[in-house]
């Protein structure tokens, strides 16, 4: 579920049905849904709760709603859903969408979730003002995005220099921005959320985990991409992908931001 209203995130980039998509959204949920789980948890998240999950993946986040968290019912939506198997889980459905469509209205739910999705939208304000509108009285809004924290003013290693290409180049081909992803407190209490917080995650990166193969995953798929930005080489890139696996801290990677605010009982906005 990830788009831009000039092309659709995975288009050019990161295609479903290429073989292999799969294992790297799953190396990404390894190393984040622990903590997007616990803050689930803490927020809740159980019995009763009918739970929208924007931009499952391959369902990770949804199946652990239902399958720890013991919620009602979870729609998992995402423009490719063929990485998303609903079957053996009972109260998990699949929607076949793209949220940034202007008939997207799925309901009204306890828990609206979405990890990863909106840095990709050049629609990004209009879609947090959207998603608040589907969180029922009483229910809250969970977003979760990247924040690189040191690659625009960290040395020139080999790791920060293939970050900041790999930002630039996602810019330019399909609209990823991070950079307002701080503003998410402020922005959540535009909408008229209440009781509004947020935390940052910054998972180490250590040789062989499952976020070191998932950066060299993604720079080898992204690899043209960064290319045509002018900041790398072949070379270079090579010497970033050694260093996720030596023994040396090659950086510290982008973490992930993840912002919460409830609505209130009487349903106002």
């Amino acid at each position: 579920m990830r788009g831009t209203e000039t092309g659709h995130y995975g288009e050019g980039l990161f295609r479903p049905e290429e073989t292999g998509e799969a294992g790297r959204i799953d190396l990404g949920a390894l190393a984040y849904d622990e903590v997007s789980t616990a803050r689930l948890a803490a927020l809740g998240a159980g019995p009763g709760w009918h739970c929208l999950d924007v931009g499952a993946g391959t369902g990770t986040v949804a199946r652990w709603l239902l399958e720890s968290a013991g919620v009602t019912s979870v729609l998992a939506v995402d423009r490719d859903t063929r990485s998303l198997d609903v079957a053996g889980t009972p109260g998990l459905s699949a929607l076949t969408a793209d949220i940034t469509a202007p008939d997207f209205d799925p309901g009204r739910f306890q828990l609206v979730h979405a990890r990863f999705v909106l840095m990709h939208l050049r629609s990004w304000r209009r879609m947090i003002a959207r998603l608040a509108t589907l969180v029922a009285p009483g229910g809250v809004l969970v977003l979760s995005d990247a924040v690189d924290l040191t690659s625009a003013g960290a040395p020139a290693t080999p790791f920060t220099t293939v970050m900041r290409a790999m930002w630039q180049g996602l810019r330019e081909s399909i609209g990823t921005d991070i950079s307002w992803v701080p503003d998410y407190p402020y922005l959540l209490r535009d909408e008229g959320l209440c009781r509004v917080a947020a935390e940052i995650h910054v998972p180490p990166l250590v040789p062989g985990s499952p976020l070191s193969r998932f950066w060299a995953d993604t720079w080898d798929r992204a690899r043209g991409t960064l290319l045509a930005t002018g900041q790398v080489d072949e070379a270079q890139i090579e010497r970033a992908r050694r260093a996720l696996s030596s023994d040396g801290c090659p950086g510290v990677s982008p973490g992930m931001l993840t912002a919460w605010g409830w609505r209130t009982e009487e349903g106002r906005l």
